[in-house]
């Protein structure tokens, strides 16, 4: 690891505009560090700086940026009313890892391409305009959607994939004032500038994540992984489904594993509103969202693997028995 300084922020105004890289749990940034992947001059320590209380909103809930994942995942309110996103959270770490990761740099965390870890490896991400070694190389685990010629690396997180069919919002602070973006727009795809992962300007202060009103539908969170503890995502899908009647009244679903950032699609879901819970509207639905899908050799596998996970998750969401369906 490099020599850089560390400081140690006490307000959320040391931290907007501040020098250097900022730094909670450090369970991300400190690995890349040791890897020399990052080498950032300065740290900027902002786990004194408050920003750690999940409170009411409105009919909904603000959740500060320095709550921690574990306590997140525990909250009475999330577990009744958002059961989605406790179950992602508890899906992606290991309780050790859960107890120092932050809802902000959960948000920031990047991409596990072995290729950007490794230094000796032409990677676009961490070093733009030298090439990407996945495109040609082990690409098990890369993007089948949402990817480009200069960077297929997925986004590896659990908790933006629930947030994201949630409708949750990621609050900012920067130099202009503060700015509300949903948080499936919050992370970029590469197109020509990989190395950049996000929306936020140098500066940029996340302050928390609100999550709208519950909507009162059901909530499922499937991954699918090569092990059932503290693994990445092949395919992950989170859906929030209400069924009035017979017949489905709101369907929202996000995929994660196989972009460089959650995947959601209104249009599939449009198609699942209006009709009973059956096999043929899943896989439609699927097959939707699937579309233009591409994969880069060893994650050819993940489109078929998706399409299934969505179809899964939607029945369990229904209970509907899918065992025929296509």
């Amino acid at each position: 690891m490099r020599a850089f300084t560390y400081a140690r922020a006490a307000t959320p105004a040391d931290a907007i505009g501040a020098a250097g890289r900022l730094i909670a749990g450090g369970t991300n940034l400190l690995d890349l560090m040791k890897l020399e992947v990052e080498t950032p001059d300065r740290l900027l320590d902002v786990n004194h700086i408050g920003l750690d209380e999940i409170a009411p909103d409105g009919d909904g809930l603000r959740v500060g940026a320095l709550v921690r994942n574990a306590d997140l995942a525990a909250d009475d309110r999330v577990r009744r009313d958002w059961p989605l996103l406790s179950r992602a959270l508890l899906a992606g770490a290991s309780g050790q890892i859960r107890n120092r990761a932050t809802t902000g740099g959960n948000l920031m965390q990047r991409t596990r391409c072995p290729y950007f870890y490794d230094l000796a490896a032409a990677c676009n991400k961490r070093d733009p305009g030298t090439g990407c070694d996945a495109l040609a190389g082990k690409n098990r685990n890369h993007a089948i959607l949402g990817a480009s010629d200069r960077c297929i690396a997925t986004y590896p997180g659990d908790m933006a994939v629930a947030l994201t069919a949630l409708d949750a919002v990621v609050e900012i602070e920067g130099a202009g004032g503060t700015r509300r973006v949903p948080v499936g727009d919050f992370r970029r795809l590469p197109g020509d500038t990989p190395e950049r992962d996000t929306v936020l300007e140098p500066g940029d202060l996340i302050r928390a994540v609100t999550l709208p009103a519950p909507t009162g539908g059901r909530q499922v969170y499937r991954k699918v992984r090569d092990r059932r503890s503290y693994a990445f995502a092949l395919v992950s899908v989170a859906v929030d489904v209400t069924v009035t009647g017979g017949s489905i009244t709101r369907a929202a679903l996000a995929l994660g594993g196989i972009a460089p950032r959650p995947w959601r699609d209104p249009a599939a879901e449009a198609l699942l509103v209006g009709r009973s819970p059956d096999a043929a509207g899943f896989a439609a639905a699927a097959d939707a969202i699937l579309q233009g899908a591409r994969g880069w050799g060893e994650n050819d596998f993940k489109i078929p693997l998706a399409r299934r996970t969505i179809i899964a998750a939607l029945a369990e969401a229904t209970g509907t028995d899918v065992r025929t369906a296509a």
